[in-house]
């Protein structure tokens, strides 16, 4: 194949390099590998033969070849000029150092971090469930039963040959609202969790992407009523979004929770008054509801003496909607263009 053979031309001109004797002959190796006519060179005119994919492939192929090779030319060049001078160079002991390049953390992780601050200034502890998950925790036990309408609209990807007698097929989770029932298992009331993991649909577009972050908050006690999350909610818009954005819910439908809301926060570009971007003052931001009694149930919680509520937001959709922040494909999140990722 062609891309054997660059990587092959790669090492042999590595070879030939680091085993130079002089300046001159380096110039050789550079010519016989690089030049005009030089061997790798000679490869790209198999390019307009290939089909589109391994035009692809074998460009980024004789790239890295180059870029690998003159690397190595340049080390070795100035190390052939430092052994043939005579004398010890002049060197200013006092001059100020290049700083290499610093990294930062990713803008999701930031997130993440700050969402778990907040929330546990509120007494919540932060939970991690499994990413490959069964199905009674993604979807029968949180009263999604089998051939529900509802699970059409997460797209799940169910994992090949792996399957438990009691807890059906095995999925990659697709929300964070399957560790609600195992946090139920694990400790009795009161609970005050918030879930932050990967998720998995097989959803793409510029609102979607295959794996994203979720974070599910869960309270439980007695007499927990809506009062209580609407509080918690405006608590971390306030916190995250800024003290002038607010918290808005609106009746809906999850099969999980009853009743169950939407929720919306103000604009952060016109702070509710209505603009181009949010057409009325608001912005959709995830759901929310109290929790079924039929999940208290399967979670091992008696719905008479305890109540609950829960909500589930995507991580990088809550970020984006942050004040200041004009993010319009959240693909560009997880892209690897720096130029994009240096900017948070």
């Amino acid at each position: 194949m062609l891309k054997d053979q660059i990587r092959n031309l790669k090492n042999e001109a590595i070879g030939e390099i680091l085993e130079a004797k002089n300046p001159q002959e380096l110039e050789r190796i550079r010519a016989g590998f690089l030049g005009r006519s030089g061997k790798i060179n000679r490869l790209t005119k198999e390019i307009p033969k290939l089909s589109p994919e391994e035009k692809k492939d074998l460009g980024q192929a004789i790239n890295e070849a180059k870029i690998n090779i003159e690397s190595v030319l340049r080390q070795t060049q100035d190390k052939l000029s430092v052994q043939s001078d005579n004398h010890q160079k002049w060197f200013d002991v006092t001059a100020p150092g290049i700083r290499p390049p610093e990294g930062h953390l990713h803008l999701v992780t930031e997130a993440i971090r700050e969402i778990t601050s907040i929330f546990t200034s509120l007494g919540f502890h932060r939970a991690r469930y499994p990413e490959a998950e069964w199905d009674w925790y993604a979807f029968e036990g949180l009263n999604m039963a089998e051939n529900h309408p509802a699970r059409d609209e997460w797209e799940t990807f169910f994992i090949e040959n792996l399957e438990n007698k009691k807890l059906g097929k095995g999925v990659l989770t697709p929300h964070t609202s399957s560790g609600q029932l195992r946090e139920m298992e694990k400790y009795p009331p009161p609970i005050r969790m918030i879930n932050i993991a990967k998720c998995y649909r097989r959803q793409s577009d510029i609102s979607h992407v295959p794996m994203f972050y979720q974070f599910e908050g869960l309270v439980i006690d007695r007499e927990i009523s809506i009062t209580h999350l609407k509080g918690t909610l405006d608590y971390f818009a306030k916190n995250f979004f800024g003290p002038n954005r607010k918290i808005r819910i609106r009746p809906f439908h999850f099969q999980f929770t009853e009743p169950s809301f939407e929720v919306d926060i103000s604009c952060g570009l016109c702070e509710g008054k209505g603009c181009k971007f949010c057409k009325e003052g608001w912005l959709e931001l995830g759901g929310s509801g109290m929790v079924h009694p039929a999940v208290l149930k399967n979670g091992g919680i008696d719905p008479q003496k305890y109540s609950g509520f829960a909500f589930g937001w995507g991580v990088e959709r809550t970020y984006m909607m942050k004040a200041g922040l004009k993010i319009d494909d959240i693909r560009m999140l997880y892209g690897n263009d720096l130029r994009f990722l240096k900017q948070f």
